[in-house]
């Protein structure tokens, strides 16, 4: 009797500690079958592991059904609880703990660089990174099962994602071809002026690839822009790559028609002349032909050259004689500027005649820059060509050579808009399209709709025998060719000044530039860029460079994890090989992006 009574004390004992030790969680379980969602109450201990509570919470709600992409959402904490070993005391949730029992794959709405919009069920849980890889999955696997959620009527500065490069597409993939242009009223409606600051608002944009959706406050459904964010692109080929060249055509071409990026009349009016024969091959009944492309690669053409060359064919081939290297000797104009290390415009302009080169050279506090004015376009293409080739620590020799000065001497006829000698006057009624469409809306007001069509017509005839995709290259290459090319604008404070200013960061290089006049005042390439780290208390990032030269500066119109990120994503992209079967070392572009907050 006294050995039964002992052990009812003892278990009584128990169930009292029992007690004293747990506490009473509320879970909201979200599902998205249900208009509402349901709230559970469940007492636990902390001992207990998230994995147990998820176990926990599928028993009470008693629902048939898979809750596999089910996962705990710590809204105060604005965080995933994914290690599932983890007990609640680990974690540190107690009572008051608001926690969603939501799914990790949920709907998202990504206008694509062509401006039309689409619906993905997407990975909340995932890093940025990871998702931004599996919605470009999804993009290229998906053909006709993409669902159009319709075109915006409007462009959006809100948060965006940047993709990865070397995802092989079907060339007759529906994001393989190009939406035709809007009407010039719609336009209009998108345009807004950009001044360095707005460009900076815009600029502040990038989602952190280091964390999360959730993590960053990114709501069901939102809406957001996918963008290419690195403007390093590997090995553009048109067999594999239509997709990534079409989304890279539409990027760009957006870029002109907002004004996102300078350029000149000139520029703008062969930019418009590429549009119309895009448009126009486009709204042909064929479908996209690769056949006119190369059909053989460097190597094989390279075989097929050595073959020649052993049968004692034509010596003009890529295997040039290592042992002979040309030399160029012409009388040159050089102008060195008196500010140091500021980049100056281009001043080209093929129908005026005036052909420069600007060549910037590292010297101890940034660049020097020396301009080189050539006397007709022959002698700049091959001077440009052969400096070209010497930036890179390569002579004239180089297999290449004959081939960069032929393309650009074909870059300049098409930007030529004087018509030819003997040539036709353009039929104006062979444009069935809108030539003010074809052009920024402050361009457009310029002309009259006459002499707009002639110039689009007189400088397409240039351009008339180039493929659909060889047009799109040729856009994306004339893009590159541009001066504000893939510089990002962010306002920052340099330790030691009183006045804002702007930083431009663009794949090889870091500007300072006067805010008030836009004149660039210091340059400093990567290459000599020693180390750079970020204090995240103050928000401040340091950058040090070869000479004891160094850069402290607060970012005012983001967060420094922006810029940090666009930083050490352009040092991860020059370690990475052009080999197609290399591996993306995600590990490694997280050490030098991330950072510690």
């Amino acid at each position: 009797m006294t050995r039964s009574l002992i052990t009812v004390a003892g278990l009584a004992m128990a169930t009292k500690e029992y007690s004293k030790n747990s506490f009473e969680l509320t879970v909201v379980v979200d599902q998205h079958d249900l208009e509402e969602s349901m709230k559970f109450k469940i007492r636990v201990e902390g001992v207990l592991h998230v994995g147990g509570l998820m176990l926990k919470l599928v028993e009470k709600i008693r629902a048939p059904q898979d809750w596999s992409d089910h996962a705990i959402w710590w809204e105060q904490k604005r965080c995933w609880l994914l290690k599932t070993h983890w007990t609640l005391d680990k974690y540190g949730i107690q009572a008051d703990a608001d926690l969603h029992y939501t799914p990790q794959h949920k709907f998202l709405c990504l206008q694509l660089p062509n401006m039309k919009t689409v619906r993905l069920s997407v990975s909340y849980s995932t890093v940025v990174f990871k998702t931004v890889a599996e919605i470009c999955k999804i993009c290229s696997e998906a053909k006709e099962k993409v669902s159009s959620a319709g075109s915006p009527g409007f462009y959006s500065t809100s948060k965006t994602f940047q993709t990865e490069n070397g995802v092989q597409y079907n060339p007759q993939h529906p994001l393989a071809t190009s939406l035709l242009n809007v009407a010039p009223d719609e336009l209009a409606k998108m345009y807004q002026p950009l001044q360095f600051v707005d460009k900076a608002i815009i600029n502040s944009g990038w989602l952190d690839s280091s964390r999360s959706l959730m993590e960053q406050d990114i709501q069901e459904n939102e809406r957001l822009l996918l963008r290419f964010k690195y403007h390093c692109f590997f090995d553009l080929n048109p067999k594999y790559d239509a997709v990534r060249i079409t989304q890279l055509y539409e990027q760009a071409r957006w870029s002109i028609l907002l004004e996102e990026i300078d350029c000149t009349e000139e520029e703008m009016l062969m930019f418009a002349s590429l549009q119309y024969h895009i448009c126009k091959l486009t709204m042909s009944s064929e479908p996209n032909d690769l056949s006119n492309e190369q059909d053989v690669d460097e190597v094989e053409a390279a075989l097929s050259n050595l073959e020649m060359t052993l049968e004692g064919g034509n010596a003009d081939s890529i295997l040039e004689d290592i042992t002979d290297i040309p030399k160029l000797a012409d009388s040159l104009r050089l102008f060195r500027p008196s500010n140091i290390g500021c980049e100056v415009v281009p001043d080209v302009n093929v129908t005026e005649k005036k052909f420069g080169i600007k060549l910037l050279i590292p010297v101890a506090d940034g660049m020097n820059e020396v301009y080189i004015r050539c006397d007709n376009e022959k002698q700049y293409a091959k001077w440009k060509a052969a400096c070209i080739l010497a930036s890179k620590g390569k002579t004239m020799a180089y297999s290449s050579y004959k081939q960069e000065v032929k393309s650009i001497r074909s870059f300049l006829q098409m930007k030529s808009l004087a018509p030819t000698p003997g040539q036709t006057a353009p039929d104006l009624d062979s444009m069935e399209m809108n030539s003010e469409c074809f052009v920024s809306p402050r361009y457009a007001k310029k002309y009259k709709m006459k002499q707009l069509t002639t110039k689009i017509l007189e400088a397409h005839q240039n351009m008339s025998s180039l493929s659909l995709m060889d047009a799109k290259m040729r856009f994306i290459e004339a893009w590159q060719s541009l001066p504000e090319f893939g510089i990002k604008y962010y306002v920052v404070r340099f330790r030691g000044s009183k006045k804002d200013e702007i930083l431009g960061i663009s794949f090889n290089r870091l500007i300072r530039i006067d805010i008030s006049t836009g004149t660039p005042t210091t340059t400093l390439r990567f290459s000599n860029m020693k180390q750079w780290n970020v204090n995240w208390e103050i928000k401040q990032v340091t950058i040090d460079f070869d000479q004891g030269i160094s850069l402290a500066f607060a970012c005012l119109s983001c967060d420094c994890k922006v810029v940090h990120e666009y930083i050490g994503g352009y040092i991860f992209l020059s370690t990475r090989s052009k080999d197609q079967n290399e591996t993306l070392d995600e590990e490694l572009f997280h050490k030098l992006t991330g950072g510690q907050e």
